[in-house]
């Protein structure tokens, strides 16, 4: 399946050209389990599908996925709340604002801005916070499994 996602994701890159990659943990901030889990509910977020599409058909064959794009609208303040990507990967772009993401594998907080991406991948648990003042709004798009479970749902 790693194969065929690489391939949905370059794809989605080529059709975005001039996608800059967002900021990454500083490899001396990184370890495991380096920031402990955060339990801050959702708050002034709207997360909304945009569409998503059956991957199970020809020509991507992943079977019991569905590949979705939502758009997140995070006011000032606002709050992703702690989810992981464990069975779900994705990849976030930043149209609008800036968002800071606090990563279970990294000991200081990256920010993201507007006009970046980041990839999204099994290792990664987080949470992310709008500590801007403008709203920020970021497109997901993700490999949902098929019974629909969403950490952030």
């Amino acid at each position: 399946m790693t194969h065929k996602f690489i391939a949905l994701a370059l794809a989605c890159g080529l059709a975005m050209p001039g996608l800059a990659v967002a900021g990454e943990c500083p490899a001396a901030q990184r370890g495991t389990d380096v920031t402990p889990m955060n339990d801050t509910p959702a708050s002034n977020v709207t997360d909304t599908v945009l569409t998503s599409l059956d991957v199970s058909q020809a020509p991507a064959m992943i079977d019991g996925r569905l590949f979705r794009l939502r758009r997140l609208v995070i006011e000032p303040n606002g709050v992703v709340p702690w989810h992981s990507h464990a069975n779900r990967p994705a990849i976030i772009y930043v149209l609008q604002g800036s968002v800071t993401e606090y990563q279970s594998n990294c000991r200081v907080p990256i920010v993201h801005n507007a006009g970046e991406s980041t990839p999204e991948l099994a290792e990664t648990s987080h949470w992310w916070r709008n500590t801007g003042s403008t709203t920020a709004i970021l497109l997901s798009a993700d490999l949902l499994p098929v019974d629909g479970h969403d950490e952030m749902h």
